[in-house]
């Protein structure tokens, strides 16, 4: 039986092999002659969807610098200012990653003070943002300050400074969105401009996957020079026209000119001496163009390799066909065969198989959909076994999470409460120790002795009211009071600053705190005094407790819209691990120090309730800054 099948098969495969060769081997001969169209027709497709993709995201990384320049630029006019310039610089460059550097460069003579020249420059380097007033030179000549004056109105330029001020450039290589400033009489005073590094927007280009191994972008200007380009030789050296013959490379000649033009398209041409396949499209709102070159040694690299693969192929495709023959005569028996395997994987206890149903109405048609039906039900009771499973599995994994998160409590509560009680009973003692020597009849003190025992006392009584007060304002009613508080106050800023200043004196006498202000003794703020005078206190305190007790200071300076109080010190600073959780409630950065670890979190709490925020000035390293700023809204 089985050797009549055998060779019923074969008789059957030899026959439809004979009429299916030749229509094969025909199909084939036309494919292969019409592979070499169709292949640079999908390289091209290939190829303008890189370069599309790529332009999108040149685009995008263009249109967030000119964003950002726009919106930023009426602040020029509005705050034409040398500190105000400055800062308008480095927030451009601080809040935009894709600006590596900002200009703000004014007409001659706009500010005095600084002579002919005023231009502030902030530049983004690898670890910090610096932001200077540039050196005088004669920058009304430089293209990035001369075409938008011109023009009148903002343009993309690219340039080669020579002094390559910007690190993160290529040998000097930006390119830069230069705006015109205009005040509110049309008057022109400045030019804004962001640069972007060459280097980095090479990158930006490059960054998205070439279609093809030797394939590179090029990126031109309208003259057709280069400042993209895999040969950095060429970068503002060289142009597409360079070198060319007009004779043998016409076709390169007519590519410059369609890229300077700023067409959009496609084209064959011979680049370097080898034949290329090249897309090419302007950059939106530039004068430049993008072209993405494909040589067609790799457009065409499975086209050369088809051609030692055909014959194979032919053969390959034959004893394809004659299998396919085989496996169509023994298809009444697969599903027996598939039916077999993967009993015998459920067997082995793998039940991830699946048996599909059969339209079948024979015996095999019917045994499988028994088997699947049987398949189904089991799966679905060990789904509910596992899913019980995972459900006690996850309830065991939350106890123990529970578990631990309420020993850690218990570990914090009890280390809090030892910390708490060993604060309070340090003073207390002191105060205690004292008052046990005035109640004793035999001792009679002097005078300044009488005061230094006074003294002694009502410093540690100080030092208790604080932490109690501390104690109370972390409470959750020292929040809900804080919270319903009004913020109704007019406080004088010179003087709350003083009242803060005196406070510190009571009880560190030979402390002098440096004050220095920058408003006017009748300058104040609607706010709460209260919540204000505290988180002062706290300052203070800190900064002369935790350093050399001599360069402590208090500052004043006013914003546009904010009031800044700045406490500087040069005592040892706080290490750069330990910033993120100084200002979190019960936190000490060192466990060995006085201090329930709340001033910090309280002043800052207190700052944010009153419209603001505390912050560390982490550019300042020869100790602490600390800077709480509160809005002026509603000041007189």
């Amino acid at each position: 039986m089985i050797s009549i099948r055998k060779s019923l098969s074969t008789k059957l495969s030899l026959g439809i092999l004979l009429l299916a060769a030749p229509i094969f081997i025909i199909s084939l001969g036309v494919l292969f002659t019409q592979s070499r169209n169709t292949i640079k027709r999908n390289a091209v497709n290939r190829a303008n969807s890189v370069l599309a993709a790529t332009m999108q995201r040149v685009n995008r990384n263009l249109s967030t610098i000119e964003t950002a320049t726009n919106a930023n630029a009426w602040l020029v006019a509005r705050y034409l200012h040398p500190d105000s310039i400055l800062a308008l610089s480095n927030r451009i460059v601080r809040l935009n990653p894709h600006i590596d550097g900002c200009s703000i460069s004014t007409e001659p003579d706009i500010f005095p003070k600084y002579g002919r020249y005023f231009s502030a420059y902030t530049v983004r380097e690898p670890d910090t943002i610096s932001t200077v007033i540039e050196e005088q030179y004669e920058y009304f000549e430089k293209i990035w300050y001369k075409k938008p004056h011109v023009d009148g109105q903002s343009c993309w330029v690219v340039y080669y400074d020579e002094s390559d001020s910007l690190t993160l450039t290529l040998d000097g290589m930006i390119a830069s969105y230069s705006k015109p400033i205009y005040d509110d009489n049309g008057r022109f005073i400045a030019v804004i401009s962001t640069d972007r590094s060459l280097f980095r927007l090479s990158s930006t280009v490059t960054s998205e996957e070439k279609p093809y191994t030797h394939a590179y972008f090029m990126m031109v200007d309208n003259e057709g020079r280069y400042f993209i380009h895999p040969d950095s030789t060429r970068l503002f050296k060289q142009t597409i026209f360079s070198g060319v013959d007009p004779q043998s490379q016409s076709n390169l000649i007519a590519l410059g000119h369609e890229m300077t033009k700023g067409k959009k398209g496609s084209m064959s041409a011979v680049v370097d001496g080898e034949p290329c396949l090249v897309c090419y499209q302007p950059v939106r709102g530039t004068t430049w163009s993008l072209a993405l070159v494909c040589p067609e040694r790799d457009v065409l690299e499975g086209y050369h390799k088809l051609t030692y693969i055909l014959l194979p192929l032919v053969v390959i495709g034959i004893l394809i066909i004659l299998l396919l023959c085989h496996r169509t005569v023994t298809h009444a028996i697969r599903p027996i065969n598939e039916l077999l395997s993967k009993t015998q994987t459920i067997a082995s206890g793998n039940m991830e198989v699946y048996i599909a149903r059969t339209d079948r109405e024979d015996a095999v048609g019917k045994l499988q959909n028994s088997f699947a039906r049987m398949l189904q039900y089991l799966n679905f009771h060990m789904g509910s076994v596992r899913y019980t499973t995972e459900q006690a599995q996850q309830r065991n994994e939350e106890l123990e999470e529970t578990t631990r998160l309420a020993q850690e409590a218990d570990r914090q509560k009890t280390a809090f409460i030892q910390n708490v009680s060993h604060q309070i009973r340090t003073p207390l003692n002191i105060i205690m120790g004292f008052a046990q020597i005035l109640k004793r009849p035999e001792v009679t003190l002097s005078d300044e002795e009488m005061k230094g025992i006074t003294d002694t006392m009502r410093h540690n009584s100080v030092l208790l009211k604080r932490l109690v007060t501390m104690l109370f304002d972390s409470s959750d009613t020292g929040l809900f009071k804080e919270l319903n508080s009004h913020k109704h106050d007019w406080v004088y800023c010179n003087e709350v600053a003083r009242e803060a200043i005196g406070y510190v004196n009571l009880y560190y006498t030979n402390i002098t705190v440096k004050f220095q202000t920058e408003v006017n003794e009748d300058f104040r703020i609607q706010t709460n005094h209260t919540y204000l005078m505290i988180s002062l206190r706290e300052l203070l305190y800190n900064a002369v407790k935790y350093s050399d007790g001599q360069h402590v200071s208090m500052s004043i300076t006013r914003q546009p819209t904010t009031v800044r109080f700045i406490v500087q010190d040069t005592g040892k600073g706080i290490d750069e691990a330990d910033r993120e959780r100084m200002f979190k409630f019960f936190v000490k950065v060192d466990d060995l120090s006085e201090g329930l670890g709340l001033g910090l979190p309280l002043a800052k709490r207190h700052a944010q309730h009153l419209g603001g925020d505390l912050t560390l000035d982490e550019d300042y390293h020869n100790g602490c800054r600390f800077i709480m700023e509160l809005p002026i809204t509603g000041s007189e």
